[in-house]
């Protein structure tokens, strides 16, 4: 019995050694997976800054009452009283043209806005909610304000929300499709180098069931390459997407970042470990998978 056992160890211990020995195929296994990883995560990471984007406009809880050119200082004080008192809203100021001018035309901004008239933008009454305010409660408010003689238009964002959300379903479509091919990739490569793998070491595993090793003991070396190259696979394509996204945020414009509210970040770190998780279990399932298929395990 001992006997047996330290033959066991020893076969196992070559196996093992196979596997070190094996190193191209593997690292190009990893490689092929990395890039199925890498469109799977690039379209988290959209869906990601969009939902952040949107939740952003939809908490905004904000609206902007566009004045007429017309409209007489006693006008505009009067809605912004009106204003004030209304139920629901928080607060109300009145930015005038040339304070509109300034806070779009700052230090550095582009020459042609420069040099436009203070006329060129336009008075508004800046308007604030409470949080539970609702979206009827706010559509309401606007049709009243937009038929007041001082007011050119209302923007309540409502429609910026909605294109961001159709969008945002749009990315987990796509997202969800991307995943789909993942885990084609992941079963096609995976199962191709399993194959390749075992047919280079029929040999060890030949003698390791003539020695009475069982089909487990087999094929759980080649179980564990799966897991390790499914993990790793998603594990680079976050390095280099990470590398980018870096690259990236460094060149963005901080301008439209003040204007969306909203820096751009990187995927959380649960929806990363998420991924390694998926690879793992994926490569794991596979080899099992592709192992049993074949009659020499």
């Amino acid at each position: 019995m001992q006997a047996a056992n330290l033959e066991g160890g020893r076969m196992r211990l070559r196996t093992w050694r196979a596997g070190r020995s094996d190193w191209r195929v593997q690292a190009l296994s990893i490689f092929s997976l990395s890039v199925a990883f890498v469109c799977l995560a690039s379209a988290l990471l959209v869906v990601t800054n969009l939902a952040a984007v949107r939740d952003r406009w939809s908490r905004a809880g904000r609206a902007t009452v566009y004045l007429r050119d017309s409209a007489s200082e006693t006008e505009v004080a009067d809605l912004q009283r009106a204003l004030e008192a209304t139920p629901g809203v928080t607060r109300a100021r009145h930015v005038s043209a040339a304070e509109a001018r300034r806070e779009v035309v700052s230090e550095g901004a582009d020459s042609m806005l420069a040099a436009l008239p203070p006329n060129a933008f336009p008075a508004s009454i800046e308007v604030s909610f409470e949080n539970d305010l609702s979206d009827d409660d706010l559509a309401s408010m606007a049709v009243k304000l937009r038929v007041l003689p001082a007011v050119e238009s209302v923007e309540t964002y409502a429609r910026w929300t909605e294109r961001l959300s159709a969008l945002l379903g749009g990315g987990v479509t796509a997202s969800t499709c991307l995943a789909l091919i993942v885990l084609c990739a992941v079963v096609s490569v995976i199962g191709s180098t399993m194959r390749l793998l075992l047919h280079r070491r029929k040999i060890e595993v030949e003698v390791l069931k003539l020695v009475g090793a069982t089909d487990g003991f087999v094929r759980r070396p080649f179980v564990l390459e799966g897991a390790t190259q499914g993990a790793a696979g998603a594990g680079g394509a976050l390095l280099v997407l990470g590398v980018l996204f870096l690259m990236v945020r460094g060149r963005f414009d901080q301008e439209l970042v003040s204007l969306l509210g909203v820096a751009p970040s990187f995927l959380p770190v649960p929806v990363a470990l998420g991924m390694v998780a998926l690879g793992g279990a994926l490569g794991a399932i596979t080899a099992l998978l592709t192992l049993r298929r074949m009659a020499a395990v």
